[in-house]
């Protein structure tokens, strides 16, 4: 597993350290991790950029927000998801592959915290509506 702490291990770890927010990239085949305090990225997109990838790679990752409390998950499926046409058994696939992937990749960074998806993402609540259905 890759590990790509931004700007470097040095002030990633400080932010750790002092629990500050953490802005989280997680490939959706576990092998890659970009992670920062949320003040140096802002966005995931302007992570990924800064990182050294295209901004237009940003639907190849879940998307969290970390601290020792517990990890937000950006619940925003792609639209291509795993080639899946339906989209309930795409936002249902996108789940699961999630939370197989996004815990271990989280304890490679120190964190054993429990994922939340906020009401605040209307995504998320549009998507767990249609995965009720």
């Amino acid at each position: 597993m890759e590990i790509i702490k931004y700007p470097d291990d040095e002030n990633f770890n400080a932010a750790v350290n002092a629990d500050e927010p953490l802005l989280v990239l997680i490939s959706h085949d576990g092998e890659r991790i970009i992670a920062s305090q949320i003040d140096e990225a802002v966005e995931h997109h302007i992570l990924l950029k800064k990182a050294g990838f295209p901004d237009t790679d940003i639907d190849k990752y879940f998307r969290l927000v970390v601290n020792k409390d517990g990890a937000d998950w950006t619940f925003v499926c792609p639209e291509n998801y795993n080639s899946i046409t339906r989209k309930d058994k795409k936002i249902e696939e996108f789940f699961k592959d999630g939370m197989r992937i996004i815990p271990p990749a989280l304890k490679e960074l120190g964190y054993d915290v429990p994922i939340e998806i906020p009401k605040r993402y209307k995504n998320c609540i549009r998507h767990f509506n249609i995965m009720n259905n």
